[in-house]
């Protein structure tokens, strides 16, 4: 349930082959044992892109690969963190006095984020001190959320220290605005499906109040996620967050040509709660209210009645300062088509139609056209891997994540999934120089997988 708190599992660590190699690493590093170990997962969004911090639901799974942190709390005051990947270098700090770089989007950031998250909620200052060693398997500026499951991961090991409680969902509410640390603004699908996730379904994650509901995918189809070699990382660029920025520019402009009070709207799903309307009828109300040439500051300002340095002081993100053209129309009619497949995707999974498979592949391939068309946020490599996934017998396929870069999903009916595997593989790994990337990680099947843990060694 999502009111109890993540599980706690006693194991026997010389059962499971990755604890008891980072538990001799730890032994080697740190010259002690660990008291306890955690996992958070990553995972797939398989519909629902960029929708989440426009207030709409999202459908991921949470993937096997994860980050486990082995931890030993100590008696100092100082948070020792090492990696078992050797391009991470260690670090430590005073566990009272914890400074998160935001120009810097480097690998123990995201670590405190999840740290600072959980102090800051419980208003501690004398902090106790931990050695940790991080162990990630999900691979890095992917778009399958290897930082945000830090993130919960350290978030879930500070809880753990202290001996304190919280619900799965008051994890997954603190641990996706502390993410903001890093400067990224993103809408809390990512911790949320980390906290919430249960082996075999999907999540239809809903948001104020945060909630999850089941969602049974057909047993007839596979999800295959394909690395496009292309990496982006989200807090590095500010392509997200000026996505955001535009769709918080959106809901102003169509707040205000309904009248609506504009000042106070900055989601585009609140201009649709106020106005009792259907996603359907946003899409024309979008299509009437916004134009699709580009706005400039200077429009957006006469449309709002506002200065320019109103603008940028009371709606601008520090790092959006600088852009000189947004894209409302285009953003908002992609925001308010995406948040109606989600639905339609739930609808047809509940229903499960005998050409279920084939119905759900059409919703993701018009996903994708909208993430690349609409949204700008695919890239040349992920539209030649999606081409190569439908060709391949993929009966839908998207990109996943951010975008940008990053991974695929592609829908496969299973029968097919051997040579699909097979021919995608041949296609793109192969045929290109793309050959130096990690291949194991680069395309693999994957089924829904199970939320954060904690381990005890039995």
């Amino acid at each position: 349930m999502a009111t109890e708190g993540p599980a706690t599992r006693r194991v026997q660590v010389a059962e499971y082959p990755r604890l008891l190699k980072l538990k001799e690493m730890f032994n080697s590093k740190f010259g002690s044992i660990p008291k306890f170990y955690v996992r958070a997962p990553g995972r797939v969004n398989i519909i629902g892109e960029h929708i989440d911090y426009c207030g709409y639901s999202v459908l991921p799974m949470a993937v096997e690969q994860d980050m486990l942190i082995a931890v030993e709390p100590v008696k100092t005051h100082t948070l020792q963190l090492a990696n078992t990947n050797p391009l991470y270098p260690d670090f430590s700090t005073s566990a009272n006095n914890v400074q998160i770089d935001k120009t810097k989007p480097l690998w123990h950031n995201y670590f405190l984020c999840g740290f600072k998250g959980i102090q800051e909620h419980f208003g501690l200052s004398d902090l106790t001190g931990m050695n940790c060693l991080v162990d990630g398997n999900i691979p890095p500026s992917s778009g399958l959320s290897s930082s945000s499951a830090l993130v919960c991961c350290a978030g879930l090991v500070t809880l753990t220290v202290l001996g304190m409680n919280l619900s799965k969902v008051e994890l997954a509410e603190i641990c996706a605005k502390s993410e903001r640390y890093i400067g990224t603004e993103g809408g809390g699908m990512d911790q949320s499906i980390s906290f919430l996730a249960e082996e075999g379904t999907a999540k239809l994650i809903e948001f104020s109040p945060l909630r999850a509901t089941d969602v049974k995918l057909p047993s007839g189809a596979v999800f295959v996620i394909a690395h496009s070699c292309v990496e982006m990382n989200k807090a590095a660029t500010s392509h997200f967050n000026i996505r955001v920025t535009e769709c918080r520019l959106a809901a102003k402009l169509l707040a205000k040509s309904k009248s609506l009070p504009w000042d106070k709207v900055l989601r585009l799903e609140e201009v649709q709660a106020r106005l009792r309307v259907s996603l359907e009828e946003m899409l024309l109300i979008t299509e009437d209210a916004l134009h699709p040439e580009p706005y400039s500051p200077e429009e957006v300002c006469s449309c709002l009645g506002i200065s320019l340095q109103e603008l940028r002081t009371q709606i601008l993100s520090p790092n959006t300062q600088d852009v000189l053209i947004f894209k409302l129309y285009q953003r908002a009619k992609h925001v308010y088509s995406e948040a109606a497949r989600v639905l339609q995707f739930k609808k047809i999974c509940e229903e499960a139609p005998d050409n279920m498979v084939q119905l759900l592949g059409e919703l993701m391939n018009q996903s994708h056209v909208s993430c690349r068309d609409m949204y700008e946020c695919s890239c040349p490599e992920l539209d030649q891997l999606v081409d190569i996934c439908r060709k391949f017998g993929a009966q839908g396929s998207r990109l996943t994540g951010a975008g940008w870069g990053g991974c695929t999903v592609s829908i496969v009916p299973a029968d097919k999934l051997p040579s699909f595997l097979a021919n995608v593989h041949e296609a793109y790994y192969q045929r290109s120089d793309r050959s130096l990337a990690p291949q194991k990680q680069s395309l693999f099947a994957t089924k829904p997988g199970g939320g954060a843990l904690v381990f005890l060694e039995a």
